[in-house]
């Protein structure tokens, strides 16, 4: 399913290694989803959950690593640390990159 090379495809989804989530949450029928970012200094801080609810980022990992989150997998960065990317499916209407963002003040 995915391309672990340097593919001609203009999809770039498709062109990561298979391997790259080291979670994956599909979650369930309660299963949340993530609806917008949460920006402070335009740095990834959290999120605003389908409920409602806004969840820092290390809240939103471990969400995804209980099974809570829809559609999304946990990656570790090349310095060692966790981050939330969607799950690559074809449809790019629903990657968290193309999802809006609200600011918030500290």
């Amino acid at each position: 399913m995915f391309n672990s090379g340097k593919g001609q495809d203009e999809n770039k989804t498709f062109n990561l290694p298979g391997n790259i989530n080291k979670i994956v949450s599909e979650g369930g029928p309660n299963a949340k989803q993530i609806t917008k970012f949460i920006k402070q200094d335009h740095k990834v801080v959290g999120y605003v959950l389908s409920s409602g609810e806004k969840v820092s980022v290390d809240e939103a990992i471990q969400l995804a690593k209980q099974g809570q989150l829809d559609h999304v997998g946990v990656s570790i960065a090349k310095d060692g640390s966790e981050y939330i990317r969607s799950l690559p499916d074809g449809d790019e209407s629903n990657n968290l990159g193309n999802l809006p963002s609200i600011t918030e003040m500290e």
